[in-house]
């Protein structure tokens, strides 16, 4: 073997070696798939997804499935670049850069509980939002669920606190808190009125600015809700907010005669807030391969996400948009009668 044959072998050794190891190292990135979807009229674990008592409820048929993505990768458990790679090649998955999901200062432990704080708000927000829908009155307060150590809220407020109003207006609902909260320059006082032990006291607090320049006060805040009946809902583990509207969904479907369903098999996504808008998601490519691999043949679409989801929709799948719960309601009767408009997606 000539010393040039002999260079050559050992140079293309040397560069597969550094290729198989550079295959595994761990890349910045995070791969997002098709997650489990759940009937939200149906059972987890022998156990109703949504338990309603103290009030009449119906039979239900089909399903109404919320749909959920998984991730691989984060800070602490880092995917190598093969499995970038792959991810980069299948249609049925998105790789996204690491901070979309985990913004510097926040690991896998910090999101996952944001995340499960933000299911409660969306459940509590669905629940609101379905008793809208039917007319039902009932009273809602908002509450302190943590404070951020060091800011100004920290020791000042507490978990648990109801917050009755801030700078004297009625706390109407968290975002009102928040938007009063951001008129203030940073410095300037905010007084939050709230109910602690049975008593009410005036808290000031003079917030910061935070990186972008706005005022925060470091408050978590959940809103809490007094309904006239008991309204529970078991998902396991999942979290975040965008199975809004199909939580609504579920509990009207419960609540009223007959099956908004028609015994078909719909799945959809979407935010939801107490007076019944839809809002957009993430992942919707990914929701959408989920929900038609369970089975369902209709996908309920935040108007936000529609040109998005038509550029990937699966075969099989009909795109209904869904602007509020309302629309989702006279759209499923559409579906189920045959009668009336289904609004559909367009592509942009």
């Amino acid at each position: 073997m000539s010393r040039r044959v002999l260079t050559l072998l050992l140079a293309g050794f040397f560069v597969l070696a550094l290729g198989v190891l550079g295959a595994f190292r761990p890349v910045p990135y995070v791969v997002l798939s098709p997650g489990p979807t759940e009937n939200t009229i149906g059972e987890i674990d022998k156990k109703p997804v949504i338990s309603i008592s103290g009030r009449q409820t119906y039979p239900t048929s089909g399903a109404l499935s919320l749909v959920t993505v998984a991730y691989q990768g984060g800070p602490a458990a880092q995917i190598d670049l093969l499995t970038a790679l792959r991810g980069w090649l299948d249609p049925t998955v998105a790789v996204v850069p690491q901070e979309t999901i985990f913004p510097p200062g926040r690991d896998a432990k910090k999101v996952d509980e944001e995340n499960a704080v933000e299911m409660t708000n969306s459940q509590d927000s669905a629940k609101a939002a379905a008793l809208n829908e039917l007319k039902i009155h009932y009273d809602r307060v908002v509450t302190v669920l943590s404070t951020e150590k060091g800011k100004p809220a920290d020791g000042k407020l507490q978990k648990g606190d109801q917050i009755n109003a801030v700078d004297g207006k009625p706390a109407t609902n968290s975002q009102f808190v928040g938007d009063t909260v951001k008129a203030h320059k940073p410095g300037e006082t905010v007084t939050f009125n709230v109910t602690r032990g049975g008593q009410k006291l005036d808290v000031s607090l003079q917030p910061i600015a935070s990186k972008d320049g706005k005022p925060l006060v470091g408050v978590l805040m959940q809103e809490k809700f007094k309904f006239p009946f008991d309204v529970d809902i078991n998902v396991g583990d999942v979290g975040g907010p965008s199975a809004g509207l199909m939580f609504s969904l579920g509990i009207l479907d419960k609540l009223t005669p007959g099956e908004i369903t028609g015994g078909k098999r719909i799945a959809g996504t979407g935010t939801i807030d107490t007076e019944g808008q839809v809002g957009p998601i993430g992942g919707i490519a990914q929701k959408m391969v989920g929900a038609r691999d369970s089975g369902a043949t209709v996908f309920l679409t935040p108007a936000d996400n529609c040109a998005e989801a038509m550029k990937a929709v699966p075969d099989g799948l009909r795109l209904v948009k869904a602007d509020t719960l309302h629309d989702a309601v006279l759209a499923l009767d559409a579906l189920r009668t045959g009668k009336g408009n289904v609004p559909a997606c367009e592509a942009g």
